[in-house]
């Protein structure tokens, strides 16, 4: 495992070396191990790759900051053992690298399936908030409240060996790239690109999940013009862990009959390929909705010389100051002050941040001193956010006030700290 390069994943394989590819992508937080209770069954008609995140299961801990970075990380793994074509199935963020594949790769995808996925997980600051958390007291709260976003009450209760592993799978899993993992979800969407996903899909939800549910699944099958909706029953986010055998046919039932062929780029025409055979469903799946097409959306314009630093600037002021933030400066700008909200976002935010001088560490560090030179405590406790969003512990803010002191005073790091000491409290006190 030491010897996986950074570049590429720790994997397995389970089944025939001459049967079709099928890849299954885990969620954040767990190994390939979720995958346990679908292997044996699927095995049978394909090659199973199961893969780990940087830093889960044992995994060497090189930190992914997105789904992009994920998903060439697989496919340099997959052409190192030369699999060119293959399905895949993915829950939460093993979905996102789905969507990422079948957008950007379509030509490397047969088949998909989207299980407790969306195409926007949440809000950006929701993931950052996480980041903070297990930053400042490491994964064991986290750990702690795994088991309540990802299974059912009744489960929970019956099944007090699962339980136990799944906290213990999130307590082992490097802190580093968990907190990569969720600035990948923070920056995931791709809500205006679905109609341009053109491969077979299916997307499997729990009628139970509270982290993606049904709606987001709905707002997938509405997008994607080749997508089915299956709902299964008493199931919460990690339903292949919770329902195995219902998802398990739900995966043979849709890779058997929806395997696309190659594309030949000499010929434009689709290659006749075999299918894996079809082999009867064991068990009647949940009830599948019909079919939701919609013709695609058109793809963007492309922009035209230098972008508007405005744009930028927008991107940057949400992740370092959060959406809450910037939604209500922006909301409450009028006639008198939209100007200068405009500026502040073209020239602070799309200029200064921008610049690759300094990392956003660096300039949280300088801001925070320049606040409490300027006594602008009204702006501290935003940026003691930001600071913290931008990877500073409670620590290193505190040595940031403590050099503030010397050179700007007592009595304004005093106030400093009375602000920045309750954002902190606020900030890295787990929600139970």
């Amino acid at each position: 495992m030491s010897e996986t390069p950074p570049n590429t994943l720790q994997y397995r394989f389970d089944g025939p070396e001459d049967a079709p590819v099928l890849i299954l992508g885990p969620s954040l937080g767990t190994t390939w191990h979720m995958w346990d209770r679908q292997v044996p069954e699927l095995a049978q008609q394909w090659r199973v790759f199961r893969f780990d995140l940087p830093g889960h299961g044992g995994a060497p801990a090189h930190p992914a900051g997105s789904v992009t970075d994920l998903t060439a990380r697989l496919l340099a793994t997959l052409d190192a053992l030369g699999v060119q074509r293959f399905g895949y199935a993915g829950c939460a963020l093993g979905g996102a690298v789905g969507a990422e594949l079948a957008l950007r790769h379509p030509e490397r995808l047969t088949s998909l399936v989207l299980i407790a996925a969306s195409p926007r997980f949440g809000t950006a600051d929701e993931f950052r908030q996480r980041g903070v958390i297990v930053r400042t007291n490491g994964l064991d709260p986290i750990a702690r409240s795994s088991p309540e976003r990802w299974f059912t009450g009744g489960f929970a209760a019956a099944q007090p060996a699962i339980i136990e592993w799944a906290v213990q799978m999130v307590r082992t899993t490097d802190p580093g790239c968990y907190i990569a993992a969720c600035e990948a979800l923070a920056a995931f969407d791709v809500r205006a690109e679905l109609g341009r996903i053109g491969v077979p899909t299916l997307v499997l939800v729990g009628s139970e999940d509270q982290v993606t549910g049904p709606a987001e699944a709905r707002t997938l099958v509405a997008g994607i013009p080749d997508a089915r909706l299956a709902v299964v029953p008493g199931a919460s986010h990690l339903v292949p862990v919770e329902q195995p055998a219902a998802v398990t046919d739900l995966l043979v039932r849709h890779f058997s009959t929806a395997w696309q062929p190659a594309f030949d780029a000499a010929t434009g025409q689709m290659a006749a390929i075999t299918a894996p055979p079809v082999k009867p469903v064991l068990a009647a799946p949940p009830p599948v909705a019909p079919v939701a097409e919609i013709a695609p959306a058109p793809a963007p314009p492309e922009p035209a010389g230098r972008p508007d630093p405005y744009d930028t600037g927008i991107k940057i002021r949400r992740e370092v100051l959060g959406d809450a933030h910037v939604d209500q400066a922006l909301s409450s700008a009028d006639d008198f002050s939209g100007d200068f909200q405009e500026f502040v976002t073209r020239y602070a935010w799309g200029e200064i941040w921008d610049r690759p001088g300094l990392d956003r560490r660096t300039r949280s560090c300088v801001t925070l001193t320049a606040l409490v030179a300027g006594g602008h405590l009204e702006e501290l406790a935003a940026h003691t956010r930001a600071a913290l969003r931008n990877g500073l512990t409670p620590g290193e803010i505190g040595e940031v006030l403590l050099q503030a002191a010397v050179y700007c005073g007592v009595p304004a790091a005093n106030s400093a700290f009375k602000v920045a000491q309750q954002v902190v409290r606020e900030e890295t006190t787990p929600q139970e």
